[in-house]
């Protein structure tokens, strides 16, 4: 696993408030949440929950910046693709700056490739071990979210105003109860920061950490170092509904004898639900008609 996914764990095994295996606890390892009722954190984590796996029928277009340092004013480079679930992953369709195809044919040929994809898992040929591996990686997802309950300790310090919405926010302290029973579990108590709750809704409105000791990643042959950071916003996209609008890594580190530095922002937006494979499949299916008529001239009635 890369050093950038290995990042990325560590803000999704985060979120509570964003794979591995499970873990245990000692008894006495609830979460302390200030003054507000512990029950918070379970309506959080069911809704955490939830929210990841509305990401499987949810596509969206990222923006991804990437930049030599976190203070340059200017990316680097940017990625802009039109990112799809498959059933087994995402499909990441690269876009114009516009937000529109810049090559029509390369276009169709990504979509083309997504409705194949699409139509092996439907049609139930040659792709039920990627399903099988792509569901046990959701269930070990869903485990890291639910250790997150006992991992740390949730102390409010304010209310904060986000708009026209109270959140409110709490620092994530590790748990000196806690005990990991995995590597990625293990991450947890090298990680602290602050998660902003909707207490309204239960839902997660920001989180941001920094490492606080070296984490060992590629079975040791590497390292992210201490002082790394990440953040992640979301907001409601549709009732009940709350996704990612931005993320961010900042972080350093060595893999084998190479040092590494990665800083990265993505942008989400233009949520749209395609649903699971078979929906997927006709929504895809459709918009190639539409491609096929708008070249010849015809009319469909497809919405």
């Amino acid at each position: 696993m890369s050093a950038r996914n290995h990042f990325s764990l560590i803000l999704l095994s985060q979120v509570l408030a964003a794979s591995g295996a499970a873990q245990s606890v000692v008894p006495d390892s609830a979460p302390t949440i200030g003054h507000a009722k512990p029950e918070l954190v379970d309506r959080v984590i069911a809704n955490q929950k939830k929210n990841e796996e509305a990401l499987d029928l949810y596509e969206r277009i990222e923006r991804l910046e990437t930049s030599k340092n976190p203070n340059s004013p200017v990316p680097t480079a940017v990625k802009i693709s039109r990112v799809v679930p498959n059933g087994t992953g995402m499909d990441r369709i690269p876009m114009g700056p516009d937000g529109h195809p810049a090559d029509p044919v390369a276009y169709r040929a990504e979509l083309e490739g997504l409705e194949k994809a699409l139509a092996l898992i439907v049609e139930g040929r040659s792709q039920r071990g990627a399903v099988e591996k792509y569901a046990k990686r959701r269930k070990d997802r869903n485990d890291l979210i639910d250790a997150t309950r006992n991992a740390f300790l949730y102390t409010f310090v304010a209310n904060e105003q986000r708009g026209d919405r109270t959140l409110s926010k709490y620092q994530m302290s590790p748990n000196p109860a806690f005990k990991p029973m995995s590597r990625f579990t293990s991450i947890f108590p090298k990680v602290h920061g602050n998660v902003w709750i909707d207490e309204d809704a239960a839902e997660l409105a920001r989180i941001e950490g920094d490492v606080t000791e070296d984490i060992s990643i590629g079975l040791f042959l590497g390292k992210i170092y201490r002082g790394s950071h990440f953040m992640q916003e979301r907001y409601q996209i549709a009732p009940g509904l709350w996704l990612p609008s931005f993320t961010q890594y900042d972080f350093d580190g060595r893999k084998l004898f190479s040092g590494f530095s990665i800083h990265e922002r993505t942008f989400y937006s233009n949520y749209r639900y395609i649903g699971p494979p078979k929906e997927a499949l006709e929504v895809i299916r459709k918009e190639l008609r539409r491609a096929d008529l708008g070249k010849t001239g015809g009319t469909t009635t497809d919405p």
